[in-house]
């Protein structure tokens, strides 16, 4: 029981005299799941639900049957997890929003990391930003098997003129786990370069998300 661990060692005690940063995956997500299960304390159930998904990613990207057959777990504790899941997204959705010169951005990175690390199939989107390089929004444009071919430089132009966005960050995930862009990849961002470049409208930078990583055109001078 928890009860009888020191105080500086249980998750919430922890947290508040220590900081978040401080716990474990495991002291985390022992705070979440609140309570154990019988002959089992919370913080063990929690080791046990991370040795058995593999990491915390992959409890959020669960489906509800995988998730619920847990022991301990249920459709309450999944609803939870998915709240808390989207008011990360949206926090981040935030700070994006209030940034300057996106093409450096880690906030940018990290938003777009957390609305694309766990989709299932390819999606291509882009950035749209002012003048002065602020978020205007995120449009998803494209889904299935992204190659030259599937991505329309019309459809991106049109998004780009009704929005009045005057420079773009292309992005795409790879649900492979592999961040590393392919030649289609590169015929694609040359196609909107182009295309764009035509209502003078500028790509600061093509954006691959791969579960937790992140490879940028710019940083490797591929734009």
């Amino acid at each position: 029981m928890l009860k009888t661990w020191p105080a500086q060692e249980r998750p919430r005690e922890k947290l508040l005299s220590q900081g978040a940063q401080s716990l474990s995956d495991a002291e985390l997500l022992a705070i979440f799941l609140r309570t154990g299960v019988k002959g089992c304390s919370v913080v063990d159930l929690a080791r046990q639900l991370l040795n058995s998904f593999g990491s915390i990613a992959a409890i959020y990207q669960a489906s509800m049957q995988d998730f619920c057959q847990h022991h301990g777990l249920g459709q309450a504790k999944y609803v939870q997890l998915q709240a808390c899941l989207e008011m990360s997204k949206r926090y981040l959705k935030e700070q994006v929003g209030e940034q300057h010169y996106l093409t450096s951005s880690s906030d940018t990175k990290n938003y777009l990391i957390s609305e694309l690390r766990g989709e299932r199939h390819e999606v291509f989107g882009v950035v749209l930003l002012n003048s002065q390089h602020q978020v205007i929004g995120f449009e998803r444009l494209f889904e299935g098997t992204i190659d030259a071919a599937a991505v329309y430089p019309r459809v991106v132009v049109e998004n780009v003129l009704l929005q009045s966005a005057a420079a773009v960050i292309l992005v795409h995930n790879h649900p492979s786990g592999l961040a590393t862009p392919s030649e289609a990849d590169q015929r694609i961002t040359q196609r909107l370069i182009q295309a764009l470049a035509l209502i003078e409208v500028k790509v600061l930078d093509h954006l691959i998300i791969a579960k937790h990583q992140c490879y940028s055109f710019a940083e490797h001078g591929q734009l």
